[in-house]
């Protein structure tokens, strides 16, 4: 089964932050749909646009591993457990929130906005303590293996039996990548455009594949380089 998820249909909000642009793959926060409520563990995939100096202040999470991948700008993040940084385009960042943590998150620049996505994934264990790591910019060709359970190839080691690949494409390039029927996968576009099994995709839409087996295809489509990710997921 494929599913299709474009990045028309998305929800947008909130509707009262004037500093804050959002869409939301999966229901968040005030928007709620009983049809989108995540893909198996994968539970929020939001695309934020920030004001230059604003930001979400101190709040808390519990029990969800929250990955940061910068598609613009700089976005600064400090939590009670002693993580912090400043997470630039290219770079992720890993916070599991465990049995709770507070933190922030602002755009680190007075002048220009900061475009990230924010994810989140449910862990495969509760009320483990809290854990922070980033990681640089993905290098070299084909698919980037970004977080994964055991760190391999220097991805960030995330508490779920699942995999985040990265890879830019530009035009008429092409990646492929074997599908199991036993895994579920979650194709997003973060920028740029292109063609996956035959579907054109621009920034913002989503492929999910349930019980799909054999070659996932992706080509570079358009004059922009394409920045996409590829969730490998537990049925």
């Amino acid at each position: 089964m494929i599913i299709e998820r474009p990045a028309s249909s998305r929800g947008h909000g909130p509707a009262r932050v004037a500093w804050l642009d959002s869409r939301h793959t999966f229901s968040f926060g005030d928007y709620y749909d009983p049809a989108w409520m995540g893909f198996g563990v994968l539970r929020v995939i939001n695309e934020d646009r920030v004001a230059p100096g604003a930001g979400f202040p101190t709040h808390g999470h519990a029990n969800m591993e929250i990955l940061s991948y910068v598609l613009a700008g700089a976005l600064a993040h400090e939590d009670s457990n002693g993580g912090g940084g400043v997470i630039r385009p290219g770079e992720l960042q890993w916070m599991s929130a465990g049995h709770g943590v507070r933190h922030s998150e602002f755009n680190a620049s007075q002048t220009e906005p900061v475009h990230f996505l924010q994810i989140w994934l449910q862990p495969d264990r509760v009320n483990a303590a809290p854990a922070y790591a980033q990681r640089e910019p993905a290098e070299g060709e084909g698919w980037q293996l970004l977080a994964s359970p055991d760190g391999a190839d220097g991805s960030l080691a995330i508490r779920q039996d699942a995999q985040v690949f990265n890879v830019r494409l530009t035009a008429d390039a092409v990646v492929e990548r074997e599908m199991q029927a036993t895994r579920r996968y979650w194709l997003h576009v973060a920028q740029g455009a292109v063609e996956a099994n035959g579907r054109v995709l621009q920034a913002g839409d989503a492929l999910g594949f349930v019980e799909e087996d054999g070659a996932l295809r992706v080509t570079g489509h358009g004059d922009s380089p394409a920045d996409v990710l590829l969730f490998d997921l537990p049925l």
